[in-house]
């Protein structure tokens, strides 16, 4: 008994550590990184005022955006994949991934080295969602760029992506506590764009013109 109570303990522990490690990486804002390194605006400052990869390709420099994307998606699945090795090392919970998932993601929104103020998330949520499985992050991917295709509106390719992920979940992963997670995970990438919905419910969505 006091044997099982002393491992429960370590694998709380260790869960802990994981999901603060997963917020912390979340919390470096790849936008405000590589503005500072290019000499750029706070992307804060300009545009939709989003840390996030669209708002930099507004800087004109695409290589800018380009790394704010790879990283922010990059840190995501660093984050899940540390917790999937954890998980089958230590033998945590099976659902330590999705936590890792949902605490990287909360670092991108809240970052704890920014005064709290991050990105709507889109980039980060492709990240853990490829990492999660790969064929869920494909197909969220795959809905992003078929919207984006048709109407040049990055937003709107980004709420029909969030909107259709968790169904995708439920297919592919089935349901229970994971799925739930991943709901609330994409639920709060469609809280994020509250403003852009408002723009797209008035017509008033900017579109990417065509090059």
């Amino acid at each position: 008994m006091a044997a099982h109570f002393t491992q429960m303990t370590a694998h709380l522990t260790e869960l802990t550590l994981f999901l603060v490690a997963a917020y912390l990486l979340g919390s470096i804002s790849f936008a405000i990184v590589v503005a500072r390194v290019y000499g750029l605006p706070d992307p804060r400052s300009h545009g939709s005022g989003n840390p996030g990869a669209t708002n930099m390709m507004r800087t004109g420099k695409k290589s800018a955006a380009a790394l704010t994307l790879i990283g922010d998606a990059l840190k995501g699945y660093v984050a899940v994949w540390l917790a999937q090795w954890a998980t089958a090392t230590w033998g945590l919970p099976a659902y330590t991934p999705y936590l890792a998932a949902l605490a990287a993601f909360l670092g991108h929104l809240f970052p704890v080295f920014f005064g709290f103020k991050g990105g709507k998330g889109v980039a980060t949520a492709i990240g853990v969602l490829l990492a999660l499985d790969a064929r869920l992050g494909g197909l969220t991917v795959a809905t992003w760029a078929i919207v984006f295709a048709i109407t040049r509106i990055s937003s709107l390719s980004a709420l029909v992506a969030a909107a259709l992920a968790p169904f995708y979940g439920w297919l592919l992963l089935g349901g229970g506590p994971e799925t739930g997670l991943l709901a609330l995970l994409c639920g709060l990438v469609l809280v994020r764009h509250h403003s852009n919905i408002r723009k797209l419910l008035s017509g008033e969505e900017s579109a990417f013109k065509k090059r």
